[in-house]
């Protein structure tokens, strides 16, 4: 079964476009059409709305899937969705305190920062679904590839054991120095503004730059948590939707956490555990092919038959199964680490 190649119809990418747009319209062009601060009822409203609507997308993957290829295969993809999810979500809480430096650098107002977060996600929407497409056209052609991601994952998780920094100082950053030597950038807010005419030339506002520093941030990201969830799966349907999913709550997810960011602060080790998990598991089958290569006995019974089982995709579900449990694990407890040993109050020297 786990070699099953899953076709989705047109409607299936339709649907998903129109529930997207549709929940971005409804949240920007209703519910937040004018620019304001939100309160935390209110984010912690849209925060569960952000998540029962991925929740009920995932019923819709389980129900599609199932009508063409039965049941177990709809659960099979639901258990993969539901995963990938999860680990965009987790490794993208990490952009959470980025942003928070970004905003904070440039003195961003409160109620206009959920335009840049909208703006910012829309401008994803397209340049993850370019990132992906062009990642999983690679893995078909490529199948080494994997394991270049695998590799890049565990280096990548172990370096973020042992990092405290944040990963992004605008302050002595050469990209925001970069924009502003081939973009026209004002040094002041104009209200919502993005862009103004100044001097009667089309010049951006300091809005304009903070919107396309998240914007360049969002992609060094994605470099880290697209090939993560090729980990668990490479259905570009599932990669893709569970991927963007995962984004939407951002800017909501933004603001609830704004204020709670230094109580989560074994997060960073759960992010780097999941990251180093996944990419070790991304490169067992190359470990597994090498143990194969140097014997030459029977393989019938014993170590041996479990490795060859294993490379013969015996065992992919339970390996979904086992990284929805890693990532879940990961996730909680290092939120009640946070929570049962919180982080010390740094006193001022005297």
């Amino acid at each position: 079964m786990s070699n099953q190649i899953v076709h989705y119809p047109v409607w299936c990418w339709i649907t998903f476009f129109v529930v997207v747009f549709l929940a971005l319209f409804v949240d920007l062009g209703i519910a937040n059409r004018r620019a304001h601060a939100p309160s935390r009822r209110e984010t912690l409203l849209w925060s569960s709305v952000w998540i029962s609507l991925a929740l009920l997308f995932n019923g819709f993957v389980y129900g599609a899937v199932t009508h063409a290829n039965g049941s177990d295969m709809g659960f099979f993809k639901a258990k993969e969705f539901l995963t990938g999810y999860l680990i965009e979500l987790s490794l993208s809480v990490d952009n959470l305190f980025v942003f928070l430096l970004i905003f904070s650098y440039f003195k961003v107002p409160k109620k206009y920062q959920h335009r840049v977060l909208f703006w910012g996600i829309m401008g994803a929407l397209g340049m993850r679904m370019i990132m992906i497409f062009t990642g999983a056209e690679l893995v078909e052609r490529f199948h080494w590839i994997l394991y270049v991601f695998g590799a890049f994952l565990l280096w990548t998780g172990v370096k973020m054991f042992g990092s405290d920094d944040d990963g992004f100082n605008p302050e002595e950053s050469r990209l925001v120095n970069f924009i502003t030597r081939f973009v026209r950038i004002s040094k002041h807010y104009e209200g919502s503004q993005f862009t103004i005419i100044k001097d009667g030339k089309r010049t951006g506002t300091l809005l304009l730059l903070v919107l396309i520093v998240v914007e360049l941030s969002d992609v060094m990201f994605a470099v880290d948590s697209i090939p993560a969830i090729f980990g668990i799966t490479t259905d570009k349907f599932i990669v893709y939707t569970s991927n963007i999913f995962a984004i939407l709550g951002l800017r909501t997810f933004f603001f609830l956490l704004a204020d709670l960011a230094d109580r989560f602060h074994y997060l960073k080790i759960g992010l780097a555990f999941i990251l180093s998990f996944i990419g070790v598991k991304m490169l067992l089958p190359l470990a597994a092919a090498g143990v194969m290569k140097g014997h030459d006995g029977p393989t019938e019974a014993g170590f041996y038959s479990l490795v060859q089982r294993y490379l013969n995709h015996e065992f992919h579900q339970s390996m979904v199964n086992i990284s929805l449990g890693v990532v879940l694990g990961a996730l909680v407890l290092s939120v009640v680490a946070s929570l049962v040993w919180p982080k010390k109050e740094e006193t001022p020297e005297s």
